[in-house]
């Protein structure tokens, strides 16, 4: 073929391409990979601000779950007949935190040897609770309870392990407490014994 019948060839190529490319549509662009977790462990304000403080979370919400009252209220979940617990819901970054370093992290942020109460509060709207939603999650959970339990630290462990029902979020007033108020929530936190009694339980990191 000759010089100048090449370079003809050549030109239609990438020409062709060239419209092709133009024709072509945009690709999306890919979104970042993110996934919930449910836990419950005693007051939410609390629970929300310590998982809030781990890297790869990029967010917990207050909230309600576990319970039988549609639509609950704070009102109705802290008098304690709904059946619901308060609880957050974590969105993390898998890439960044996984599932069983969630679960790991939530063990030592609470006292899992009491039942229907956490530090200071009392009643099964204070009960501790991992609510796994596929059975991944599930293994997750209930072998890292044995593990505990197998390991002798603690006697016994009161925490809840089931599967996850409808999250209701709690109020708006409620979300990032710790942040809006944070001499009220400074001042509940230290005279719930909360703190003292995490290091009493898995002692101090």
């Amino acid at each position: 073929m000759s010089t100048k019948k090449l370079f003809g060839v050549l030109s239609a190529l990438l020409i062709g391409g060239s419209a092709l490319a133009a024709d072509a549509p945009a690709q999306p662009a890919t979104a970042a990979t993110t996934a919930s977790a449910i836990f419950a462990g005693g007051c939410f304000w609390c629970i929300e601000a310590d998982f809030e403080k781990l890297p790869g979370v990029l967010g917990a919400e207050s909230g309600y779950t576990a319970g039988k009252t549609l639509n609950p209220t704070y009102e109705q979940v802290s008098a304690g007949g709904s059946g619901h617990t308060e609880a957050i819901r974590v969105t993390y970054d898998p890439a960044k935190v996984s599932y069983p370093q969630l679960v790991d992290y939530f063990w030592r942020h609470i006292d899992p040897t009491v039942k229907d109460r956490q530090f200071c509060d009392s009643g099964t709207q204070y009960r501790s609770g991992i609510y796994w939603q596929n059975d991944a999650e599930k293994k997750v959970a209930e072998a890292s309870r044995e593990a505990l339990l197998k390991g002798g630290k603690l006697a016994q462990i009161h925490t809840e392990i089931i599967a996850a029902t409808v999250f209701y979020p709690a109020e708006e007033y409620h979300q990032d407490y710790y942040k809006k108020n944070p001499i009220r929530y400074a001042y509940y936190r230290k005279s719930c014994g909360r703190d003292a009694r995490v290091d009493e339980v898995w002692g101090r990191k």
